[in-house]
């Protein structure tokens, strides 16, 4: 993978106050982190993606491959990024993943809620207790947790992922708190439905599981959503909200979590 340095912005409507920044991307290479490691290169920041399983990534971008449910994973993902960028400014904590219970809360194992602890948690807990004192030690940077509405909105196939999710907002809350002295900012933001591979993976899923047609499940889905704005979200879109917490235009926010959702969340 190349590792030039980055140009600057060369349309103004990209330019975030990121030209050089140090950052990493966790599941940096499909749907939504994909989208937000394009805005960030497209913003002038040098970036390391960190991803389970190989992929192409942009020009000038580092593939970090490491399993971040696991500790080990997290301690060679955080050595490799400080390694290539020299310290970290922006840490986008993306990596996730919703292993759903199809018949209901009652019938979630422990291990069906370990998973979903592990990959939308502890992968972060540990990811920032590795990179954020390089932050708070310089004395700036700036942090962000995608989380998800469901932390707001849970549903009953998908509780330990709620769960975890809602977990993670607290975290971010108190991660802000503890930071804000040093001058890191801590934000979260909550996607709904996005169209992302993995939304297309678990409809997929659904007509394996019942035998019915894939396009017809598609076209339920999007009738089912009740989105204000009448569309899905697309992960460009997620990603816009993301590089603007994390860049200097957001320089007092801080401790909040957004919804990126087109009005979904019926909740205030």
């Amino acid at each position: 993978m190349s590792s030039a340095s980055p140009a600057p912005p060369s349309d103004p409507s990209a330019d975030l106050g990121l030209y050089g920044a140090r950052a990493v991307v966790t599941g940096g290479t499909r749907g939504i982190g994909a989208a937000t490691v394009n805005r960030l290169v497209a913003a002038g920041a040098r970036v390391v993606a960190v991803a389970r399983t190989p992929a192409e990534v942009p020009a000038g971008v580092r593939l970090v491959t490491a399993d971040l449910a696991t500790p080990d994973g997290v301690e060679q993902a955080s050595a490799a990024a400080l390694d290539h960028l020299g310290g970290i400014d922006v840490l986008v904590d993306n990596a996730g993943r919703n292993t759903q219970v199809p018949d209901g809360v009652l019938t979630a194992t422990d291990h069906d809620w370990q998973v979903n602890l592990d990959a939308n948690l502890m992968s972060v807990v540990r990811l920032d207790r590795a990179l954020v004192p390089h932050m708070t030690a310089q004395g700036h940077g700036a942090v962000v947790h995608v989380s998800s509405n469901a932390a707001r909105y849970p549903q009953p196939n998908g509780a330990p992922y709620a769960a975890a999710k809602a977990a993670l907002n607290a975290y971010s809350k108190s991660l802000a708190l503890a930071c804000g002295p040093h001058g890191v900012r801590v934000t979260a933001v909550m996607p709904g439905v996005i169209e992302t591979d993995a939304v297309e993976a678990s409809l997929r899923q659904a007509a394996e599981r019942t035998g019915r047609d894939l396009d017809a499940i598609r076209e339920e889905f999007r009738q089912r959503l009740a989105v204000p704005l009448g569309r899905p979200g697309q992960p460009e879109e997620a990603a816009e909200l993301i590089a603007f917490l994390a860049s200097p235009r957001a320089s007092y926010l801080t401790g909040i979590a957004v919804s990126v959702d087109g009005g979904l969340l019926p909740t205030l």
